[in-house]
């Protein structure tokens, strides 16, 4: 038994006639995002960074290079409105962390890159997040992981 379950009982005490098993599992789910959340945002304030920054500094890392990703492809990618984006970008490149240059394929345009000590940073909390990931989803055996993230795939192909 979960504090989920605890809840699912009293709604069955209380209205029986509703089916309430969507509720757990989209319970449970919320109680997860919250927890994990948790944990991975303890290691990117280690680093100075919140969620925000680092999905942007994630993202023009994993890019390849040379690091860098138009104002559109950063918004497509982590899926913000130009408004938030911009405020993001304009928050890392006071920190240094990001870099403002010319798009040499669009000369009205610019692209975001990673300047030197931006990439040395996101190397740093990449690195220590995917160990902190792993800590999180130690409860679960690798087959188990596995069968969770076919049921999750599924259950999100349903949205996307």
């Amino acid at each position: 038994m979960d504090q989920v379950d605890n809840i699912l009982s009293q709604w069955h005490r209380e209205r029986p006639d509703l089916d309430v098993a969507a509720m757990g599992t989209l319970g449970r789910i919320k109680r997860l995002q919250q927890h994990l959340m948790r944990g991975m945002e303890k290691t990117w304030s280690a680093y100075g960074l919140n969620g925000a920054s680092f999905d942007v500094l994630a993202t023009l890392r994993r890019s390849g290079p040379p690091y860098a990703l138009s104002p559109g492809e950063l918004m497509e990618s982590t899926m913000v409105t130009s408004g938030t984006m911009t405020h993001r970008i304009d928050q890392l490149q006071k920190t240094g962390l990001i870099d403002r240059v010319k798009n040499p394929d669009d000369g009205r345009g610019f692209l975001i890159s990673l300047s030197p000590e931006g990439h040395r940073l996101i190397d740093e909390a990449v690195t220590e997040h995917v160990q902190t990931q792993a800590k999180l989803a130690a409860a679960l055996t690798d087959e188990q992981r596995e069968q969770l993230d076919d049921l999750l795939r599924t259950f999100l192909k349903g949205f996307e």
